[in-house]
């Protein structure tokens, strides 16, 4: 059966039914304790890298280190991907993700850290495409743009509740125990998984390639596929590149107290679970691509603002902070959307593994990268903050390019998704 067109539409968008708000909820949890894991290295940078004696390319290495193992992690799941019930799958790498968190939780060195950080990467680095998988499967089109929205402000619950709580708990202990308390919260989230969740297997149902890997073949050499993953590792770049170095820059360089960081996350985190779900009706209601041009704008602004910020105080710090995280999200939440439109039912989750380990792989090597760029100078200021500013502007740009050229061919695409 053929998905509806992926259109704007003045007509009053459809009610989610009880189960489906339960999804919902239950999936943007799983995701919020994916990012989390990944959020929380970038507040506690400050606390890490002293505690370890480690320096920023050493740190970049760690962040980078979890995106390349779930990069390729993805790649070798993603022939099987769609050959299994997506709750199983869903649950196999949901028990190692939580595994790895604690392996973070107990590390004493920077070696072990890293270490962990690779094991935790090779789980956890899948489970976001296979939400995206699920999600996609049991909504049309015409919701997607909400359910997006509110999958998407996981990123903001993770600083509203989990980051500032991480903080604390670090400053009240050590930076230790906030992987240990994300590990327990997440075991509960996967009993509810096996309690509440059905099996998501339909696509088992239609024809299936023989091979996995001809099966991963034709997803990594579809035509319509390749502009989206070139899409999504421009995407990438900007947020791996400024994100893991934000506290550090934000202690160091504008002045702000540590134990004040709590408030900054607080604050930007609630705004954006605000306009989460504003967002993603948005993109329903007026199309994807625009909403992500207007997304676009106001990140470029607000990343060339951010990176030439001197010593700031905290009110305009937290200002800046909320209109940069509004302006990502509206790039984010529409994207992810669109995306959804693009693969045809067999092949969902092989290709979001591909997409999450595009996303991954090119966020490893843009850590890496800024981790080069980034210095600390004689006064204990990071240095160059302002190049990885223009570049995020420049990868920004070309993303916006690339999506409205891959506008005319959206009705083909929508004919071969359901």
């Amino acid at each position: 059966m053929t998905a509806p067109r992926n259109t704007p539409s003045n007509a009053p968008p459809a009610p989610f039914s009880g189960y489906q708000k339960f999804v919902v909820g239950i999936l943007a949890f799983l995701q919020f304790a994916v990012i989390l894991d990944f959020m929380l290295m970038s507040p506690m940078g400050a606390l890490i890298m002293p505690a370890l004696s480690i320096n920023p390319k050493q740190f970049g290495l760690v962040v980078s280190a979890y995106a390349f193992s779930a990069g390729i992690s993805g790649l070798l799941t993603a022939g099987f991907a769609d050959r299994f019930d997506r709750k199983k799958i869903l649950l196999f790498f949901y028990a190692g993700f939580i595994v790895g968190t604690v392996w973070c939780g107990l590390a004493q060195s920077f070696e072990a850290l890293l270490f962990a950080r690779i094991v935790t990467g090779l789980f956890g680095g899948v489970i976001g495409s296979i939400v995206l998988a699920i999600a996609t499967d049991l909504f049309p089109p015409q919701m997607r743009g909400r359910v997006m929205g509110f999958i998407q402000t996981a990123f903001a619950a993770s600083q509203v509740l989990g980051i500032p709580f991480g903080l604390y708990l670090s400053n009240r202990w050590n930076w230790h125990t906030p992987f240990m308390a994300m590990a327990a919260m997440g075991l509960i989230g996967g009993i509810v998984v096996i309690w509440r969740m059905k099996p998501v297997a339909d696509h088992l149902g239609l024809p299936q390639e023989h091979s996995p890997w001809m099966h991963l073949w034709h997803t990594v050499t579809a035509p319509r596929y390749l502009l989206a993953f070139v899409s999504t590792a421009l995407l990438t770049t900007g947020g791996f590149m400024l994100m893991p170095f934000s506290s550090a820059y934000v202690v160091h360089n504008l002045g702000i107290e540590l134990a004040r960081l709590p408030i900054v996350y607080l604050i930007t985190g609630l705004c954006t679970i605000l306009c989460g779900p504003l967002i993603g009706r948005a993109a329903d209601t007026f199309g994807k691509a625009p909403v992500f041009t207007v997304g676009t704008a106001v990140s470029i602004v607000m990343v060339l603002v951010f990176t030439h910020l001197g010593p700031t105080s905290l009110p305009m710090l937290i200002l800046v902070n909320a209109l940069l995280f509004v302006g990502i999200f509206s790039r984010m939440i529409p994207y992810q959307a669109f995306l959804s439109t693009i693969p045809s039912v067999t092949q969902r989750g092989s290709f979001s593994s591909i997409n999450s380990s595009v996303q991954q792989i090119s966020g490893g090597l843009a850590s890496v990268l800024a981790g080069h760029i980034v210095t600390f100078g004689a006064d204990g200021k990071l240095q160059h903050i302002d190049v990885v500013g223009y570049t995020i502007v420049g990868t920004s740009l070309l993303t916006l390019c690339l999506i409205w050229y891959q506008q005319p061919r959206r009705a083909a695409i929508a004919a071969v998704a359901q």
